[in-house]
């Protein structure tokens, strides 16, 4: 059975057929974020450290750390994603002890933080292109870590499954001529958006089910794609992930984290109660009230998506006698007696290349 080891300096993560969905925490990149774009070419590492935390605290089994940011001050990223990259690398892994996940497009960057990044971590990523396989699969080997193959390759991005299909196995097999072995490659089939594309779903579960039965690979793919400009998004997703696990994907990079309720959706709302006549208890924090009125949390927390795929993970009997599930629906309190009750339980061991 294929599994694809990754590690922390003393946790194990196990993506394969048979494990607990494997949720790599997608917060910690720039890309779309210019608050935090602005904040690392600043040198303000706050939101990282935040981002880590939640994520982690949510469910999140690896992060994902990209420092893809375009400094106003220097545009080459060749030169300011390197340095960057180390620098967020030993500022997550001195607050969490999760495996990480090196993401770049600059080879630069991805060495640099597979030169500072503890243990085994994940490589994200290669692609189908020529001069991409010579710079990164060379590193792959190097290092002796799993990395990321995602389905596209010098012709763009297909929307045929076959051809997607085809993308991934020259992967395989040009990894295989470096000697890295099958169950070191996860890959990213690339999901569509299904606003533009009716049939995404079905291609990817189909595409999934052939990865795991004719490569025997180990999946991933960037989860929220598949709701990309569509109402209710979390609704989609919650239905995805599952039948995504069903189809026998293993892993997905995702946000864990349900953000808390802003100041300005609590005080609309506050005003909407008062303008019905609702009176509240004067006392009445607003944790309280966002619970009762069915907002969310003013605290960061585990997301919908979380609750679905930990329910999968029990109904394909990946959480055997329902542990996680049961903790995970326990209230903070309850689990942190538990905790405390039961201790604490070690970690895999630290393996360098």
């Amino acid at each position: 059975m294929t599994r694809t080891v990754v590690e922390s300096k003393t946790k194990t993560a196990v993506l394969g057929f048979d494990e607990p969905f494997c949720v790599i925490g997608e917060r910690i990149n720039p890309t779309g974020r210019k608050k935090l774009a602005a904040e690392l070419e600043a040198g303000d590492f706050s939101t990282v450290e935040k981002d880590a935390i939640a994520q982690v605290a949510a469910g999140a089994t690896v992060l994902d750390i990209n420092a893809g940011v375009v400094y106003n001050s220097n545009p080459n990223p060749n030169e300011t994603e390197p340095p960057l990259m180390t620098k967020i690398v030993e500022l997550v892994q001195g607050l969490v002890d999760v495996p990480l996940c090196i993401d770049s497009s600059v080879p630069g960057a991805l060495e640099a933080g597979l030169e500072a990044a503890e243990g085994r971590p994940l490589l994200n990523s290669v692609t189908g292109e020529e001069e991409r396989l010579e710079l990164v699969l060379p590193l792959v080997k190097k290092y002796n870590v799993p990395v990321v193959a995602i389905s596209n390759d010098d012709t763009g991005i297909s929307e045929d499954p076959d051809v997607r299909f085809d993308v991934a196995k020259k992967i395989v097999e040009r990894a295989a001529d470096f000697g890295i072995p099958a169950h070191d490659i996860v890959v990213d089939p690339l999901v569509m958006p299904i606003g533009a594309m009716a049939t995404a779903g079905q291609q990817v579960f189909a595409l999934v089910r052939r990865l795991r039965e004719e490569l025997g690979v180990n999946t991933t793919c960037g989860a929220s794609n598949i709701s990309f400009g569509l109402p209710n998004r979390h609704g989609i997703n919650n239905a995805f992930l599952p039948m995504a696990m069903g189809a026998g994907m293993t892993s997905a990079i995702m946000n864990p984290v349900a953000l808390p309720v802003g100041p300005k959706k609590l005080a609309e709302k506050k005003a909407e109660v008062a303008a019905k006549g609702i009176v509240l208890p004067a006392d009445m924090d607003d944790e309280t009230f966002c619970q009762l009125f069915g907002l969310g949390s003013t605290k960061p927390r585990a997301g919908k998506e979380m609750e679905a795929i930990r329910a999968a993970n029990l109904l394909t009997n990946n959480d055997p006698h329902g542990g996680a599930w049961i903790k995970f629906n326990k209230s903070p309190e309850e689990a942190a007696a538990a905790g405390a009750a039961g201790g604490r339980r070690g970690g895999g061991r630290r393996r360098r290349a």
